[in-house]
């Protein structure tokens, strides 16, 4: 904030070095991936697709569905564990070099905003009062850009035919995902407008989590305060030997440094939770560096134990954790992954009477037979029903075989009869084989209730 506690918008400068070279790169590879993944299939489904209504996940041609609870879980706890993992190693280099907010924010929307304020290329302050048709035309593109960030990211719900059909009807026929997308656009706006780097530091608690993610051996944009102190300004009629006699470190205390840093922050005060580690500043260090004849690396990616000259230590307890956690889970996830059953087999006991005892000493059990078809193509199920003993048991249902969708839930009575003399102690342990058009099968498990008494006993 400023020093009347109102708030110090910022204009950083832009520093073209290397690594910020590096980083347009990768933002702009993300920024194609975010648009173009919705539109990608395989096998007929989209890469990802959440759809919550429907409750179907689809990931790389995997469905996963309500009952797969499990393998979500799973899946959420390596994307966790995986953050901790890198952050432990490098710091926040997701926050600098992956995050939605930086990459669109530092390679969409601020080069947007340099191009209407006169300062394309260079960035800071506007060295005049800018135009208001400038100002007008500059939001009217934010405007259509968070427009297209919103209808991509409800792609990732709904898909992408979907959205292609809302598009040329009447919002009318729509109304809740009009509302959604406006929502979205608006919220953007906002965030990309006038949010910006407040996000960062007060909305986003990754920062927060520094304190306890990191150590003195991960990787961090940080200043070697062993060179660059005692600051002074680098005089013409003074040499670098000179300066260097006279005590005075490399920092010319030129604060590019400063005038580079989106979130505003100083990295010569060391590690700060607003530290996105975007490089910017030792893009701009390596620069004033080169201009006044001295090494680079004032400011650089490095450890804070490397700083003070301590043996760097990749392999550390807890990067060797979480690396063996993200290992076993991983190969947990991808084995119960493989071993999903092609439809999921669940049989409930219908309410009412456990048995009926009919003429000729037969047993009727009724049971309710709950079919999830996972595949991607309709299938045909029929059921068999064996007794512990090998014995067959009748089965009779509404239809002899169910016919169930890709992706759908049908629930059917089904009524299983066996003899009388089958039964040990009024039941019998039961397999119940469902079979698909396919050849797959699977058996559950149940028992079979009947009279406790023997026959004529009374």
């Amino acid at each position: 904030m400023e020093a009347d506690g109102s708030r110090r918008w910022l204009t950083p400068r832009l520093a073209k070095g290397a690594l910020w070279r590096k980083r347009r790169i990768v933002a702009y590879i993300l920024i194609l991936i975010y648009s173009g993944l919705p539109w990608i299939t395989i096998g007929g489904e989209p890469a990802f697709l959440f759809n919550l209504p429907a409750r179907k996940f689809v990931l790389f041609g995997s469905t996963f569905l309500p009952t797969d609870t499990v393998l979500l879980a799973l899946c959420g706890l390596i994307g966790f564990l995986t953050v901790f993992f890198v952050t432990a190693i490098f710091g926040r280099v997701w926050c600098g070099w992956a995050c939605p907010q930086t990459v669109y924010m530092e390679f969409v929307f601020r080069p947007i905003e340099r191009l209407f304020t006169g300062r394309a290329g260079v960035g800071g302050a506007p060295r005049k009062p800018v135009a208001g048709w400038r100002k007008l035309l500059m939001y009217a593109t934010f405007f259509v850009i968070a427009l297209h960030l919103a209808q991509t990211f409800i792609a990732y719900f709904v898909g992408t035919e979907a959205v292609q059909r809302w598009m040329w009807h009447s919002p009318a026929t729509h109304v809740a995902p009009f509302l959604i997308v406006i929502a979205l656009t608006f919220a953007m706006m906002f965030d990309f407008s006038f949010w910006r780097e407040q996000l960062c530091i007060i909305g986003c608690p990754y920062g927060r989590f520094q304190s306890v993610l990191l150590d003195r051996n991960s990787k961090i944009v940080t200043y070697d305060p062993h060179r660059g102190e005692p600051r002074g300004p680098l005089r013409k009629s003074q040499g670098l030997e000179e300066r260097a006699k006279a005590g005075v470190g490399s920092c010319v205390d030129c604060k590019m440094c400063v005038h580079v840093c989106p979130t505003g922050i100083d990295i010569r005060q060391g590690l700060q939770l607003e530290c996105v580690n975007c490089t910017q500043c030792i893009d701009a260090c390596d620069e004033i560096m080169d201009a006044t004849h001295q090494p680079r690396g004032l400011i650089k990616f490095s450890s804070e134990a490397a700083i003070d000259g301590e043996p760097a230590r990749i392999l550390r307890p807890r990067v060797a954790v979480y690396g063996a956690l993200i290992a076993g889970l991983s190969a947990l996830f991808l084995m119960m992954v493989a071993d999903r059953p092609h439809a999921d087999v669940i049989l409930l006991r219908s309410l009412g009477r456990p048995f009926i005892v009919h003429e000729g000493e037969q047993i009727e059990n009724s049971v309710q037979i709950k079919l999830t078809n996972r595949t991607e193509a309709p299938r045909r199920y029929t059921f068999e029903a064996v007794t512990e003993a090998g014995l067959a048991l009748e089965t009779r249902g509404q239809r002899e075989e169910i016919l169930v969708a890709p992706g759908a839930t049908v629930s059917e009575p089904l009524q299983v009869f066996a003899p009388r003399a089958a039964l040990r102690g009024g039941r019998v342990q039961v397999e119940l084989r469902v079979t698909d058009d396919e050849g797959w099968n699977r058996t559950v498990n149940w028992k079979f209730l009947g009279p406790a008494q023997a026959h004529g006993a009374q």
